[in-house]
């Protein structure tokens, strides 16, 4: 069952104030996002100036999602709102914000696994998706390997056991001297480097399962970098430098992605979350699929980003008219992906 009407999904679990409007044929009719700049001054998210910003933000992009709509606050059948995980403070101003227009106007409340969201997206952007089907998420948070065996189904294969791939680019451009977050200005410096200037680790686990760890790799690159940089070791062009740091990146993540897709037999593949922005990581995996004969879905590079459209495409197909009283709906920074929302907490 979806829901008869639009849907607004609010997404507030980091340095993202977002809301997006989705029809309910699936249609995005609106997203809008807003990246928080104050915390480029301290090189990372910084949590009470993150919930600052998204409780002085949020009304006034709710308003523009919904004017970008072309509806009013009265059309809606529901509200989505990420619920967990991510930064307490922040969930809980989005939380409480869905909650109170939730009560007010009388309409169905819909707590969304932040991962779910970046789960979905590649529905989004193809609704023709085949299932089952693998998606990769990517961000400065989460790097999770996940099977989609159907619509709101999912079995989480592998994840990080240490840094995120977006937090560990994010931390070695901080150290090269762009602002956070640099993950945009590392794809921008090494488009046309070489990618094999450098040899950087690739973390191996006993058993080739399919978890993922960058922070060797992380670790290998701030030591070589500040060698160069002192004259220990041989200066390289930064381009260069940059292209092999990506590329170990990539690499471990296409590593574990390419492997499961053999192993379970997988046709279609996925990238999700703000990694799957980087040019490099889009290429590679497209280039793979054409090579193997498989499907690759990338979704538009402001679907990949955390967002608000996401959250209401969740909420669109959870949709019930009997959805429970929303007081009861509060936030869960460490909700895992596939299990109900903890009560209680």
């Amino acid at each position: 069952m979806g829901a008869p009407g639009p849907v607004l999904g609010i997404e507030t679990s980091c340095d993202e104030t977002a809301a997006g409007v989705v029809g309910p044929d699936g249609r995005i009719l609106s997203n809008v996002v807003f990246s928080h700049t104050v915390h480029a001054a301290y090189g990372g998210v910084v949590p009470e100036l993150a919930s600052r910003e998204h409780a002085g933000r949020l009304p006034a992009i709710v308003n523009q999602a919904l004017d970008q709509a072309g509806i009013g606050i009265g059309d809606l059948a529901g509200i989505a709102v990420t619920a967990g995980p991510g930064l307490v403070g922040c969930l809980l101003v989005g939380v409480a914000f869905a909650r109170a227009v939730a009560k007010v106007r009388n309409i169905p409340l819909l707590p969304v696994n932040h991962l779910e969201g970046h789960a979905h997206t590649p529905a989004m952007t193809d609704p023709a998706i085949d299932y089952p089907h693998l998606v990769l998420i990517a961000s400065g948070g989460h790097t999770s390997l996940v099977l989609v065996e159907k619509v709101g189904v999912f079995r989480l294969l592998g994840q990080t056991r240490d840094d995120a791939a977006g937090e560990a680019l994010d931390k070695v451009g901080k150290w090269m001297g762009y602002d956070y977050p640099a993950g945009p200005a590392l794809d921008q410096a090494g488009e046309h480097g070489n990618p094999n200037a450098v040899a950087f680790p690739r973390a191996k686990f006993e058993g080739q399962g399919y978890d993922f760890s960058f922070s060797g790799v992380k670790t290998a690159a701030a030591q070589d970098w500040e060698q160069r940089q002192s004259g220990k070791r041989p200066p390289i062009d930064r381009a260069d430098w940059v292209a092999s740091f990506e590329t170990a990146i990539v690499d471990a993540l296409c590593d574990s992605l390419f492997r499961a897709a053999g192993d379970f037999s997988i046709r279609t593949v996925a990238l999700a979350g703000g990694v799957a922005r980087n040019s490099r990581w889009r290429r590679m995996v497209s280039a793979w699929a054409e090579h193997t004969g498989r499907k690759a879905v990338v979704p538009p590079p402001d679907l990949c980003a955390d967002n608000g459209a996401m959250i209401a495409g969740v909420g669109l197909y959870q949709w019930r008219p009997d959805m429970g009283d929303a007081s009861g709906v509060d936030a869960v920074p460490n909700w895992e992906l596939g299990k109900p929302m903890p009560v209680g907490v």
